[in-house]
């Protein structure tokens, strides 16, 4: 098939559009780089520069390009930027997200997969959260999402536009190729192992008198390989259907247990310093994976925090500036 993977320059596009490729499909990324990186595009994909804005550029790339669906991953996703600039994140995840539907329509291709997040449940009070869980986010990150959940439900039932949503819990980890690169670099993975090769004194923990065994927030950390693939899954699945699913393990780490574990993979010593909470953290987010694999077959094959860091160390040691290195 051939896909439109919009935000593929980013950290998950890159390696959606890599498991796209290998198994034997098309991409066509979609970015304007305004977070993803040039260097992080697969060069067998076809690459365009440009904005989900311009609803011109967009209907030329989806009709010149002859795509078939679309997983769409170009958003706007740093919570604490999003209660700061909450019209950010309404406008780059919902009013650009019904660019790229209408778009969609009137070149006729009604299938896509869609990059939801954990953040539209908010702070559940049971765990694991299943699908079905109440959705309360916290956040306009997560509300931008959950709009955007509920837009799709309404053009599916109105012109039979099927999509599959599929909420992230905590991506982490590397391809061979393709890693995490953020700046502002906010998840506690990559900031361990920036402290661990010197490029930072030390990390913060935000928080470390939660109800949890050691006081540090738990989390459910999927590996980005499993979660590419768990994409390859949906979409083959929107020809038959709508619906929506968790992309976690259905089981999680503290904070203080990924420190220690890093430390171990690296041989370094990772310093820490205590911080306040931050406003908006649950003390665990642990998902149900149990509806996906049931439906689509997912088999997570990079579970073992160990795996993780081993991978996103990897890519860390071969690119010691992120992106940015002319010596990657």
């Amino acid at each position: 098939m051939k896909i439109l993977v919009t935000g593929g320059a980013g950290y998950i596009g890159s390696v959606v559009s890599e498991r796209l490729i290998t198994q034997g499909h098309e991409a066509v990324i979609y970015d304007n780089l305004s977070k993803g990186h040039r260097e992080a595009v697969m060069p067998e994909a076809e690459f365009i520069e440009a904005d989900l804005a311009d609803s011109r550029q967009l209907i030329k790339a989806l009709e010149d390009h002859k795509i078939e669906a679309v997983i769409h991953m170009a958003a706007a996703s740093l919570v604490g930027e999003s209660v700061q600039n909450p019209q950010l994140y309404f406008r780059n995840n919902d009013v650009n997200g019904l660019n790229l539907l209408d778009a969609m329509l009137q070149i006729g291709i009604k299938r896509l997969v869609f990059s939801s997040t954990a953040a539209v449940y908010g702070a559940p009070e049971t765990m694991p959260i299943t699908e079905d869980a109440p959705q309360n986010p916290t956040n306009p990150y997560g509300e931008s999402k959950l709009a955007f959940e509920k837009i799709l439900r309404w053009y599916d039932e109105a012109y039979q536009f099927r999509y599959v949503s599929l909420r992230y819990f905590n991506a982490a980890g590397a391809s061979e190729r393709f890693g995490e690169d953020h700046e502002p670099e906010t998840h506690i993975i990559p900031n361990v192992l920036r402290v661990a090769a010197g490029r930072m004194s030390h990390v913060s923990i935000f928080g470390e008198d939660y109800p949890t065994p050691d006081g540090t927030c738990v989390r459910d950390y999927v590996h980005v390989l499993d979660l590419a693939d768990a994409h390859i899954l949906a979409l083959k699945a929107t020809e038959t259907g709508s619906r929506t699913y968790n992309l976690g393990y259905g089981s999680g780490y503290s904070v203080g247990e990924v420190v220690e574990m890093a430390r171990q993979i690296t041989g370094k010593w990772i310093s820490t310093e205590s911080a306040p909470r931050r406003a908006g953290d649950p003390p665990i987010l642990i998902a149900s994976p149990d509806k996906i694999m049931s439906d689509l077959g997912w088999s997570p094959r990079h579970s073992e925090l160990d795996r993780i860091l081993e991978s996103a160390w990897r890519w860390h040691l071969s690119h010691p500036h992120g992106y940015g290195s002319a010596n990657n």
